[in-house]
């Protein structure tokens, strides 16, 4: 039994617009949110870290000032927190820090989120869990997505449900009826807020579509959503993970030549359909709860019809995903698996993670 049960658990997402921080406390069995900051990335390190996700030069010598500046600000974010709960450092068991996704190839052996968790435990004075992901592809596996054990914990009950996490890229957890002998999937189901905000900056100079509104003032393309429906990844059966190496402006480009006469509106109006149809494809008729940003594009939001926020199941939507990786630290210092290998096709189930020491 582990004595301390207050983790904190840092998550900056394939959005890169910032860092989400939850102290959490799973004392007695129950998940409970102690305190929550959003930090957002100074402009610079969001430069840096975008362009880290394309081939370039001097990619060791970005990608190491980068990890050292993505450490201080996780720090920062971590201090905020404490602030906010009103907690000394020696208070917490563990920090989980998924780190900032640069590179996902699990089909050839590896996957990369840049992070330097060395230095994080040594600006914090906190135990700090890292590489959560990497085990998992070890044994076979996507490692991604990681958060659907987290969702069968938190947010199973006596009838089936869905959880959608919509972030840069989205991604389902289906669950089934607690106590059956069906098993929890889920997998990524394509491009989240990704090319909409890509596209939206492109077209607008604005980081995102904000409420959607751009979007709704825009009629979908039919033929264009079906063309970019065709893309293979949408038949291909889980398990499945995907990222910006695939869903990029890149990819969406080489699509619309045969489109030239569709205005960008309508294109973002296409792509906030595509977000939406790909989800469906995956829920069928489950009720669905959304979390991540994905949640606050209202006209996303009227397109996956009956779709609540997981604020109906009792969590905030954006404390979710960084609540899940203070609960994959946890069950890192209990030498509890984190994955799923029905999820992400691991070939069994993996402590997940790397710890480093306070001290």
């Amino acid at each position: 039994m582990l004595l301390n049960e207050r983790y904190i658990g840092l998550m900056s997402g394939t959005s890169v617009d910032g860092i989400d921080a939850v102290l959490a406390d799973f004392a007695g069995g129950r998940v409970q949110t102690v305190a929550h900051e959003h930090v957002p990335f100074a402009p610079p390190l969001r430069t840096a870290l975008q362009g880290l996700m394309q081939s370039g030069p001097d990619e060791v010598e970005r990608a190491g000032d980068a990890s050292v500046a993505l450490a201080r600000a996780y720090a920062d974010a971590v201090k905020a927190v404490l602030a906010r709960a009103g907690l000394p450092a020696r208070e917490v068991a563990a920090i989980g820090a998924h780190g900032q996704t640069i590179r996902h190839r699990p089909e050839r052996g590896f996957t990369w989120q840049l992070n330097h968790p060395a230095l994080l435990a040594e600006l914090t004075g906190i135990a700090v869990v890292a590489d959560l992901r990497s085990r998992d592809v070890a044994a076979g596996g996507q490692g991604a997505p990681l958060v659907p054990a987290f969702h069968a914990a938190v947010f199973q009950s006596e009838a089936p449900r869905a959880v959608v996490n919509i972030g840069g890229i989205a991604n389902v957890t289906l669950l089934p009826p607690r106590g059956g002998s069906e098993p929890v999937r889920g997998f990524d189901t394509g491009p989240g807020n990704t090319l909409l905000d890509a596209w939206c900056e492109r077209h607008t100079g604005r980081a995102l579509d904000d409420g959607g509104a751009w979007a709704a003032s825009g009629t979908v393309c039919e033929p264009l959503l079906a063309r970019l429906l065709h893309d293979p990844y949408f038949a291909q059966p889980a398990p499945k993970s995907t990222g910006r190496e695939r869903f990029n402006l890149a990819w969406l480009d080489a699509q619309l030549p045969a489109f030239a006469a569709v205005a960008p509106v309508d294109v973002q109006a296409t792509l906030t359909a595509l977000t939406a149809r790909s989800i469906q494809l995956a829920v069928a008729d489950a009720p669905v709860f959304v979390c991540g940003g994905g949640v606050f594009n209202q006209t996303l939001m009227r397109q996956l019809r009956q779709a609540q926020s997981t604020a109906a199941l009792g969590v905030d939507p954006m404390q979710v995903e960084a609540l899940a990786f203070a609960w994959l630290a946890r069950q890192c210092f209990a030498s509890e698996p984190g994955n799923l290998p029905a999820v992400t096709g691991a070939a069994g189930p993996r402590v997940l993670g790397a710890v480093y020491p306070a001290r």
